[in-house]
């Protein structure tokens, strides 16, 4: 079987329109690859390779038919279980499928049906996608493919979907990113994390974790696929695939204004700073302009976070409102923590999301005389399995894990991660661009340049040992 998916989307929609492929034989080839890879890794929690196959014949029709609707029809997609999909139970992590109008199609995952891509199945979430670690006591936990030796995490919540592009089984994969839900597992699989701006793109359809924070996004193998799918799903984006793509492709290093935040490179695992620092020295080199940049409002937004921010509350009154069945069977890693987020009350909740309007305010003006603020997606290793087993473990790792993407969310920032080292574990390290509020096209332009100076993932670190035929 040809390896077609090793290739970009650009060059497969190229040869879908040719004939030198078929979304059927693209299906197949996903099909083979989670065959071989997928008892270990373990990225999906549902699959339905039926339907798979049957979404890739009526793509394939609909080409014979000299019919083109867009860049990603034929493409294959994974979703996280939090996502409705038409076919597929929806559990968002949890012991048993939810409701049926939780499995309702919002309009992220429309986007895709009107493309006619092909689902290959939903991926696994932690409980409620409250954790950026990547564990589920109910259904298991994905391997990170970065180590053949331990099983390491994958990074939450959306524990599956980098995974599953490692995997081939998908070229693209939705998640959704409360706190850094998109850009950890990105950044822990070596693989291109999108954090949209807060409302641009709907979470109608998608299980709630905080009202006041959830964005859906996407995770992609290179920047240039992320853009394509970005082409696809914003609602704001007027541009085809290959149009915006060329549009941010004239954006060079030489444009770019960095801001360096120091603030980011603390409590960073060896390597990690490291691997980020040689990316920007590489891009100084190619231009860059960079300069340091202090953000108080992002060590402010730490201890509203540590006090539960606002997701906590919010994720409390969901599971005590609609979900209070679902409340004794809770990961104990989360129902440990609920006695606290119970207990906040209404006016620490309003005084929090006060002060989070005046420090995103604030951050904006100081941002202003760069074009992006840069630093480590996540600062530490991804930990093997038994370190985040027991409580105390876990809750380490896991602020770990989001002491540096919760920024975004909390600051109302767009953001992409794109992959640019292995740290001294061998394992990805990620470097997240940030960008204000609604400058998503800004972000992606960035990313893209950078990723033309720096090289791919495949280029910069090769391929996850677990991923090697």
């Amino acid at each position: 079987m040809s390896k077609m998916l090793n290739e970009s989307i650009e060059t497969i929609g190229v040869a879908l329109r040719n004939g030198k492929t078929t979304s059927a034989a693209l299906v197949d080839e996903a099909i083979e690859n989670h065959a071989r890879r997928g008892a270990k890794l373990d990225a999906y929690k549902s699959r339905n390779p039926d339907q798979f196959r049957a979404e890739a014949l009526a793509a394939d029709a609909v080409f014979a038919a000299e019919i083109d609707l867009g860049p990603l029809q034929g493409i294959p997609v994974s979703v996280k279980d939090l996502y409705g999909v038409s076919g597929y139970r929806t559990c968002a992590g949890t012991p048993a499928a939810l409701p049926d109008k939780w499995e309702t199609e919002g309009p992220v995952v429309k986007s895709l049906r009107r493309s006619l891509a092909p689902i290959s199945g939903k991926t696994h979430t932690v409980e409620f996608a409250f954790g950026g670690v990547g564990t589920n006591a109910h259904w298991g936990t994905p391997r990170n493919p970065w180590d053949a030796k331990a099983h390491r995490v994958p990074g939450g919540s959306s524990a599956g979907a980098g995974v599953s592009l490692w995997e081939g089984s998908a070229l693209l994969a939705l998640g959704s990113d409360t706190a850094g839900s998109v850009r950890v597992p990105a950044s822990f699989t070596g693989t291109v994390g999108v954090k949209t701006s807060f409302g641009r793109w709907s979470v109608d359809g998608v299980v709630p974790l905080s009202p006041s924070l959830d964005t859906t996004g996407v995770l992609a193998r290179t920047v240039s696929d992320a853009i394509i799918a970005f082409a696809v799903i914003d609602p704001l984006t007027d541009l085809p695939g290959a149009a915006l793509l060329a549009a941010f492709g004239d954006v060079d290093a030489s444009d770019i204004h960095i801001g360096v935040c120091d603030h980011f490179f603390e409590e960073c695992d060896a390597g990690v700073a490291e691997g980020v620092e040689e990316a920007i020295d590489s891009l100084a080199a190619a231009g860059a302009r960079v300069s340091s940049i202090d953000l108080p409002e992002a060590a402010e937004a730490d201890e509203i976070f540590l006090q539960g921010g606002l997701a906590a509350p919010e994720f409390a009154a969901f599971i005590n409102g609609e979900m209070l069945d679902r409340k004794a069977t809770l990961d104990p890693n989360v129902a440990a923590r609920f006695d606290s987020m119970e207990a906040i009350t209404a006016v620490d909740y309003l005084a929090r999301r006060n002060k989070l309007q005046h420090l995103s305010a604030t951050l904006e003006d100081r941002m202003a005389d760069v074009d992006v603020v840069v630093g480590p997606t996540v600062p530490i290793t991804p930990p093997v399995l038994d370190a985040v087993a027991d409580l105390e473990g876990y809750r380490t790792h896991n602020m770990g894990a989001l002491r540096n993407t919760r920024t975004a969310n909390m600051l109302n920032l767009s953001a992409v991660t794109i992959p640019v080292a292995l740290d001294k574990a061998g394992m990805p390290v990620g470097f997240q661009i940030m960008a204000p509020l609604d400058e998503d096209e800004r972000a992606l332009a960035v990313a893209l340049a950078f990723e033309r100076v720096l090289g791919t993932a495949r280029q910069r670190m090769g391929t996850p040992p677990l991923c090697k035929d």
